[in-house]
């Protein structure tokens, strides 16, 4: 680790190290016992551990749950640092600080900015960082400071203090952070946005949706990736205005909340013709879903009744119409956390399945939304047909499909919903 005096550098833990770490708290009298420690300590604090780091929480908002998305955050920033030799961080809402600390810690960030605006949380954020070496000058290596987002973001925009990632873990559906995110991001830099609005990702708050993302969302079966899928767009949105366009890396939803996390990078130039930013419909007749171009509108159908405009069909949109992931980052995220330890064992696996599982969901030709189960066997009037066989039976006949990490059992595949419920009729008759 630069910027670490020799003693330090040897008692720094790091996902591929096994030296005691300055983060879990040392007991500074051998004669005490380390419980007794503890409990001398005149703090309000909730003690926890997180990938071998120890932190206080404090009373700020803390989400246990919310630990994969961490996950997902330091592994993508482990690799920004190892390809491009740098990584400076804007944690915006940090609460407690584990976030940053973790950045720090794991993703070995040569700076980052913890930034609250709640005053009353800078004792526990000191405390969580103080565990890190904090330098002076040049090296210095982090910094709290308690502003509101868009103005820590915007004032760094100003100074040309540009930042390698920005994490912004906001509530709702609040977009107003993402053009000042925008500005103070570094071209090629990274971006992990947060939504916990189900409210409006699942169509019943239309006109919010619209307000924040520039969306007009319907209830639809799927609509927890239309979730992932509108704060997207609303990040598409919003680097068009500047000039710039983003790509997600990957975009992981969470039940807890439940919470939708997006991370995409930023670069310069206007967006392709194949934009993957349109519009996506389903028919409540026939259960099918397709994507419609800009160019299409005010001539919309579905294809089990092309003679007319079908009342059945539920439009949403603009939203973002491609991939969910990058294939290619989600596996050097995969390989990196082989190397940490974090895959194959306890929670590993949950880890490691989930990361498989959005390499799967990142194939090109599947379209936006998944196919339940359930809802194959209703139409199909017979039990649920097993999803590996269902599959297995769509691989055969030339069709792309994968178990979504969204919906455990529902299948992303562009096989019509009609054919789903011939194989399922199929298999209830075969079986």
């Amino acid at each position: 680790m630069a910027g670490l005096n020799p003693f330090a550098a040897k008692m720094f833990l790091s996902p591929k190290s096994l030296f005691p770490s300055p983060f879990i708290r040392q007991n500074p009298n051998p004669k005490l016992p380390h419980s007794r420690y503890n409990s001398t300590l005149n703090l309000k604090s909730a003690c926890r551990t997180e990938r071998g780091l120890e932190f206080d929480t404090g009373e700020s908002f803390f989400r246990q749950e919310s630990a994969t998305g961490r996950d997902l955050g330091v592994l993508a920033a482990a690799l920004y640092r190892k390809s491009k030799g740098k990584l400076r961080v804007l944690d915006a809402m940090c609460g407690c600080g584990i976030r940053s600390l973790r950045y720090l810690a794991e993703a070995e960030a040569d700076f980052v900015l913890a930034n609250d605006g709640n005053e009353n949380y800078r004792g526990v954020i000191l405390a969580n960082l103080s565990r890190f070496p904090r330098g002076f000058g040049e090296a210095k290596k982090w910094l709290v400071t308690h502003s509101e987002a868009n103005r820590v973001m915007t004032e760094c925009y100003l100074r040309r203090d540009y930042f390698d990632l920005i994490d912004i873990d906001s509530f709702g559906s609040d977009s107003t952070f993402l053009r000042s995110a925008l500005n103070a991001l570094k071209l090629d830099g990274l971006l992990y946005v947060t939504s916990t609005d189900g409210y409006s990702s699942g169509g019943h708050r239309p006109y919010h949706a619209l307000a924040s993302y520039g969306a007009y969302i319907r209830p639809v079966p799927y609509s927890n990736e239309v979730g992932l899928r509108m704060l997207i767009g609303g990040v598409v949105r919003e680097a068009s205005v500047l000039g710039y366009h983003v790509n997600p890396l990957f975009s992981y939803y969470s039940y807890h909340g439940p919470v939708f996390r997006v991370m995409l990078r930023f670069n310069r130039g206007k967006l392709p013709n194949n934009r993957h930013y349109g519009f996506v419909g389903y028919c409540t007749q026939c259960g099918h879903s397709q994507t419609f171009s800009w160019e299409e509108l005010g001539c919309l159908n579905c294809h089990c009744d092309k003679a007319n405009v079908s009342n059945s069909l539920v439009v949403l949109g603009p939203l973002w119409t491609g991939p969910l992931h990058t294939a290619s980052y989600l596996i050097e995220m995969l390989n990196l956390a082989e190397q940490w330890g974090w895959t194959g064992n306890g929670m590993g696996l949950d880890l490691e399945k989930l990361l498989r599982q959005m390499v799967d969901e990142s194939d090109p030709e599947l379209p936006p939304g998944y196919v339940k189960m359930d809802e194959v066997a209703r139409r199909a009037k017979v039990n649920s047909p097993p999803i590996k066989t269902m599959m297995s039976i769509m691989h055969e006949g030339g069709y792309a499909a994968s178990r979504s990490h969204i919906a455990s059992n529902a299948i992303k595949t562009n096989c019509p919903v009609a054919e789903c419920v011939r194989i399922a009729k199929e298999l209830a008759v075969a079986g």
